[in-house]
């Protein structure tokens, strides 16, 4: 069975000034999550949300936090009062929050959801006129640390608009895929613009876009990570395992694929790939897993797990919070996950 090694740190005094190295960055998309406290009721209906960190970028540090790892995100918020509850939150949460700028004259993202089990979530997104995370330009980087850190995380919004674009590529270009660089496939169609100046999203050129700047991005990853419609987008491939070798082909050293009811699929540049099923669960609302499995997948590889071990910790996280309402203050803690992993599923 494959074994990855345990990312070694880098010298104190490489990270710009920060200290030791972190264990993760992430940098990409953070908002506020109002998710309605009542499930399958339509949002006219719904009479009572509850408020909570959201993004994936911020998602997956929480994560990798829950699991005792040091954590920081690089993204943006509005100049407004929740802005200032995201900056609160993360740092209630143990993320470092240093690279968390506001943007005046954009609001903070605020996303809704509606809730029906156990495979129904619509996600209503309102980033208008312009996502502050969009914003992150590269002249405003630490470079230094993003390269000294153990983990760097990216996702595919980051590459939907610029000045973010542009500012992703570069960190990637820096890191020349020192330590581990994983790539978030993160396809969010409705965040694209297409080739022409209309500034019309979610276009049948989305897709043919997107995979110009994905191809760049995998260029400087060692890990990639997504579902079959991101993988597609990636590669052109939906057949899990010839997407697996697709994202590996393209240079990647670690290509996670994840299939929902069929598990996840996990293929390293050497050894046999590694087929985990999903691990039994209720659902609430499954849509935080796939960020607490990005932070489980983290702390597995800076761990130095072998592939199957880390799939199965990661599987079982994201089960966890699929068992929940809620998405960051749903991150479990290591011993949860071992319960879950001892049980055999999510009670």
């Amino acid at each position: 069975m494959e074994e990855f090694e345990e990312t070694t740190p880098h010298a104190a005094g490489e990270s710009g000034g920060t200290g030791a190295p972190y264990d993760l960055i992430t940098m990409g998309r953070i908002g506020v999550d109002l998710y309605p406290l009542q499930t399958g009721v339509p949002l006219p209906q719904v009479t009572s949300f509850g408020k909570f960190l959201g993004g994936s970028a911020a998602n997956v540090a929480v994560a990798a936090a829950r699991l005792g790892r040091r954590t920081a995100v690089i993204t943006r918020t509005g100049d407004d009062p929740f802005g200032t509850y995201l900056h609160e939150a993360l740092r209630g949460f143990g993320v470092d929050d240093r690279w968390v700028a506001p943007v005046p004259g954009l609001p903070t993202p605020v996303t809704f959801c509606e809730v029906f089990p156990p495979d129904h979530f619509p996600l209503y997104f309102y980033r208008q006129p312009k996502a502050p995370d969009l914003e992150i330009d590269a002249h405003e980087l630490d470079l230094d640390a993003i390269r000294a850190a153990r983990i760097f995380w990216v996702t595919g919004t980051g590459l939907s608009e610029e000045p973010s674009r542009t500012a992703t590529l570069a960190a990637l270009a820096h890191r020349a895929k020192a330590g581990t660089t994983v790539f978030d496939l993160d396809w969010r169609p409705m965040f694209w613009h297409d080739d022409r100046r209309d500034g019309m999203r979610g276009s049948r050129r989305g897709p043919d876009t997107a995979r110009r700047f994905y191809a760049e991005a995998l260029r400087h990853t060692t890990v990639a990570v997504g579902n079959v419609d991101e993988v597609e987008i990636a590669t052109g491939e939906r057949e899990p395992h010839a997407a697996a070798r697709a994202l590996l082909d393209a240079g990647v050293r670690l290509a996670v694929v994840k299939q929902g009811p069929e598990g996840v699929l996990a293929a390293g540049s050497g050894g046999e790939p590694v087929q985990v099923p999903p691990l039994p669960v209720e659902v609430v609302n499954g849509l935080g897993a796939g960020d607490a499995f990005g932070g489980s997948l983290c702390h597995g590889l800076l761990a130095g797990w072998e592939l199957g071990r880390i799939m199965r910790y990661a599987n079982a996280a994201g089960a966890l919070v699929a068992s929940r309402l809620e998405c960051s203050s749903a991150m479990p803690t290591a011993d949860e996950v071992e319960a879950a992993l001892t049980a055999g599923a999510v009670r």
